[in-house]
């Protein structure tokens, strides 16, 4: 036998090299939690009651909701009505084909706030038109979507604009 194991100390070193171990690994663990990324803050409690497409927006409210809108009409108009969501910021995050072209931000300064933004619309930019709404955290909490057409280009693709949301 060796002279380590006999006299016990291979019990000794190995419950040297275990702790040893033990700290390396902890100091691993906290080291890399300091570089991971920092938690996310959970979702708004509030919600967003009504939200739409509209041509106009006539005392606070929309006059019509836009679902498909023909590329002769310039501009267009997101309307959303914000409840809970009192003190904080909220945005309108607006998208064409995927890929976002502008945001509006709106400090809510009540427990029911009504917003809207406006967008001037270029006739050549056809396609999905995206407006994601989302809380101080970056939270979406609604999207709405209207697809903006050139009916010359095709007879099956004609504006849809219906009568206003109600409120719920």
């Amino acid at each position: 036998m060796s002279e380590v194991y006999r006299e016990g100390k291979y019990e000794q070193l190995m419950m040297s090299n275990g702790i040893k171990l033990l700290v390396i690994a902890i100091a691993a663990f906290f080291a890399a939690s300091a570089l991971a990324a920092p938690p996310v803050a959970a979702p708004t409690k509030g919600y967003v009651a009504r939200s739409q497409f509209t041509t106009e927006i006539v005392d606070r409210e929309p006059i019509n909701r836009v679902l498909v809108l023909a590329n002769d009409v310039r501009e267009v108009f997101f309307f959303t009505d914000l409840r809970g969501l009192d003190g904080q910021t909220v945005t309108h995050r607006w998208e064409h084909n995927g890929k976002v072209v502008s945001t509006v931000e709106f400090k809510v300064k009540g427990p029911r706030w009504r917003v809207f933004s406006r967008k001037d619309l270029d006739p050549f930019a056809l396609g999905k038109w995206t407006v994601v709404v989302t809380d101080a955290n970056g939270w979406p909490i609604k999207a709405v979507i209207f697809k903006y057409v050139d009916p010359a280009q095709s007879s099956d693709m004609q504006e849809i604009i219906l009568p206003p949301e109600g409120e719920n």
